[in-house]
């Protein structure tokens, strides 16, 4: 009982402040790892991570989630692929926003053991002697933060954990992919459902401007318009600034000119960003005739015309 007592808090001895900073960070390391290495760097190639910064954020996934990264890329990339329908493995305009929000987790491992799945869109997935003989032990990972916990943080370190534990399924798994296409806001018409759910991303690593994502699968910055924000992209620039990462690609920007001639090109930027163009074009023509005509009119009933 003594000895419990004595290491009740853990070897960091911290308070309770020191545990919810704790828990703060920690998650949002994971849900950095998800967002900048597992979606922009691996699956969309987006972004070029450091090696040094890659193995860092596989270990701490392993650690945190159990998660290998060919499953996840896989899975995210048959989602894009098959976005809404029937194949689609997790899609709430199917399965419903209630499976896929408390559940997605477990629809992602599903389909994660799925070796057509693994084949066809795990191509360029990390795939040496760590991957094979330690990631794959997911088991292990989660053993090994259950650990980690106890002994850093002491008896409060299991609430830390369920924390750790919990925040990914339910919020990259869930609220992403479930409200993410079921909710919020959009920017680009796509064919799929996706939706920003909110315009000021930074809870979830910039996940949350999902519609953007999906107009611009490739592009390592989520944020679109002026007033969005996306702090993954803000994580991603301090590492540049580090040399730590290098980005490939983002989402041009449209600029409206005069063009006598029109090329493929400029027909798939009209396309896709058809919504700011019907806006822009509504601002600058339609509302300017709108209210000409309107004082022409009142011009005329004063003078009894």
């Amino acid at each position: 009982m003594n000895w419990l007592m004595e290491h009740y808090n853990g070897v960091l001895g911290l308070g309770f402040w020191g545990y919810v900073l704790a828990t703060i960070i920690t998650v949002q390391i994971t849900i950095m790892a998800v967002t900048i290495y597992l979606h922009r760097d691996q699956t969309h190639r987006g972004l070029d991570l450091h090696p040094v910064l890659r193995h860092f954020f596989r270990l701490w996934l392993w650690l945190s989630t159990g998660m290998g990264t060919r499953a996840w890329v896989s899975v995210h990339r048959k989602h894009h692929a098959l976005c809404e329908t029937e194949d689609d493995p997790h899609s709430p305009k199917i399965l419903g926003l209630r499976k896929v929000l408390f559940e997605g987790a477990e629809l992602y491992k599903a389909e994660g053991a799925n070796p057509e799945t693994l084949e066809k869109y795990g191509r360029g997935a990390p795939d040496d002697w760590m991957e094979r003989n330690v990631y794959s032990l997911s088991w292990m990972g989660i053993v090994s933060l259950v650990v980690a916990d106890l002994v850093l943080f002491g008896v409060p370190g299991i609430i830390i954990l369920a924390i750790q534990l919990g925040s990914i399924p339910f919020c990259a798994a869930g609220v992403i992919n479930g409200v993410g296409h079921y909710w919020g806001y959009r920017n680009f018409e796509c064919e799929d459902a996706s939706t920003n759910i909110v315009p000021w991303a930074f809870l979830l690593g910039g996940e949350e401007l999902h519609n953007n994502h999906h107009a611009f699968p490739s592009s390592a910055k989520f944020s679109i318009r002026r007033w969005e924000f996306d702090i993954g992209w803000l994580y991603i620039r301090i590492f540049e600034f580090l040399g730590l990462a290098k980005v490939k690609r983002v989402a041009p920007t449209p600029v409206i000119g005069d063009h006598k001639q029109v090329d493929l090109e400029t027909l798939k930027a009209v396309i896709v960003n058809r919504m700011h163009v019907l806006r822009s074009y509504t601002k600058g023509v339609t509302l300017p005739v709108l209210r000409t005509e309107l004082h022409k009119a009142d011009e005329a009933m004063k003078l009894g015309l």
